[in-house]
């Protein structure tokens, strides 16, 4: 995706995820199946400057194309930032996460600038092949993915577990 893509889906209200299926003719959905306040991962907490353990909000979600599972995605936020606003709600947010981040008016008024994803190929545990439906021997990828404002700060990780045959990337660098 595109800067100027981002901004384009961000403008019609809508997240990104379902902007870009509505546009290539899919009907999306995301469930929300979990919402909580828990100690951060290793990982997770590189990713977002934290120390190990420290707190932070994670929303558990399973993206749906044309009612077919085709990703697992965890996000996780520094409970410092994200604690006592709707991202620590289990209920959808209008517009997505990203709305309720670059709100003026909101709790957290922070720009989005930019991501960075780590991806990896690799087999599913049973479990997520059960949950994204995927016949015997379709490998997923991990998609760690960091957002950071406009200041640099890390504001959140997406961690997603994607089915590799219902997946393509498309990158394009600004290198100005």
């Amino acid at each position: 995706m595109t800067g100027s893509n981002y901004r384009r889906h961000r403008a019609l209200g809508l997240p990104g995820f379902n902007a870009q299926a509505l546009e290539q003719g899919q009907s999306p959905r995301q469930d929300v199946t979990e919402v909580a306040r828990i100690s951060a991962p290793p990982d997770v907490a590189q990713q977002l400057d934290l120390d190990e353990g420290s707190p932070v909000i994670v929303r558990r979600r399973v993206f749906i194309l044309d009612d077919i599972p085709v990703a697992l995605t965890d996000s996780y936020y520094p409970a410092d930032m994200a604690g006592g606003t709707a991202l620590e709600q289990a209920a959808r947010i209008k517009g997505g996460a990203h709305a309720l981040i670059e709100d003026e008016n909101g709790p957290i008024r922070r720009k989005i600038a930019r991501s960075v994803d780590d991806i990896a190929g690799r087999m599913p545990t049973p479990d997520e092949a059960r949950r994204l439906r995927l016949p015997q021997g379709v490998p997923v990828f991990r998609v760690l993915r960091t957002v950071y404002d406009s200041v640099n700060r890390p504001v959140e990780v997406q961690d997603s577990v994607a089915a590799a045959d219902r997946h393509g990337f498309r990158y394009e660098t600004d290198m100005r």
